[in-house]
This record gives C-alpha cells, sequence and structure tokens, in this order.
C-alpha cells in the first residue's frame, strides 16, 4: 500500500511540474500520467486529490512558500523543490489524511530523487516550519 502512494505521489509530482512547467491542462495531464502508470482504484483517486487539491490552494500555498523561505523567491526555486512543497504543504494544511511525519518523509524522498544535492535539507527545513505552524 504504502509503495504504491508513494508511486501516486510521484505521478502527482510529475504532472504538477509538468503543468508549471508547461502550462497543460491538469486533467489531461492526469489522464495520461494514470494510462501510462497503468494505476486505479484508490490510489488514481489519490493521485488525482493530491494534484487537483494542490492546484485548487496554490495560491496560498505559494504565500506559505514565500514567508517560510523569504530568502529564496518563489520564481527562482528550482521547479521540482517548488512542486514538492506544494505537493507536501497540501497534505500537510489543507488535506490532513496523512500524518505531518509521513507527508515530510514523502516530500523528502521525492527531492532526494528527483531534486538537487541539497534539496532535501531545504525540502525539510521549510516544511519542519510549515507543520510548526500549522500545529499538527
Amino acid at each position: 500500500m504504502a509503495v504504491t502512494r508513494r508511486k501516486a505521489r510521484t505521478l502527482a509530482l510529475q504532472a504538477l511540474y509538468e503543468i508549471d512547467s508547461v502550462g497543460r491542462e491538469a486533467e489531461t495531464v492526469i489522464e495520461r500520467s494514470l494510462a501510462s502508470a497503468e494505476m486505479t482504484g484508490e490510489n488514481s483517486g489519490f493521485m488525482r486529490e493530491l494534484v487537483n487539491g494542490t492546484l485548487q490552494h496554490r495560491e496560498e500555498i505559494d504565500k506559505q512558500i514565500k514567508e517560510l523561505a523569504p530568502a529564496w523567491p518563489l520564481e527562482q526555486l528550482a521547479m521540482v523543490d517548488r512542486n514538492i512543497l506544494r505537493l507536501a504543504i497540501f497534505e500537510i494544511i489543507y488535506d490532513n489524511k496523512v500524518p505531518v511525519n509521513a507527508a515530510v518523509n514523502e516530500a523528502v524522498e521525492l527531492a532526494k530523487l528527483f531534486g538537487s544535492e541539497s534539496s532535501a535539507k531545504f525540502i525539510n527545513g521549510v516544511l519542519g516550519a510549515v507543520s510548526a505552524k500549522a500545529g499538527r
């Protein structure tokens, strides 16, 4: 179960990255991602929730990032780091379905997999501040 949820998070991150970088329509990206990954059922619903929820709250999430990482203008953040943060902040603040530690750990794992050498530490630091602020 955890492995497929991680795969759903990975797909969600890749979809958010694609939407952010080339501006494709979310539903098109989601459908193509799910079809190519052959993901169905509960985990496809989870991936869809993550992407749509993150996009729905993106403006508020971006304000959080700007507030908690003021030394890093949002536009200057690596696109992958920005989208990992968006995804994790959605899970921590808006979704409330997984424990904060799980959301942070998953984000750090995504950063290790897709980010730069310093991404995991940066993501962990920002999300530590987010979870403290969220009081969860």
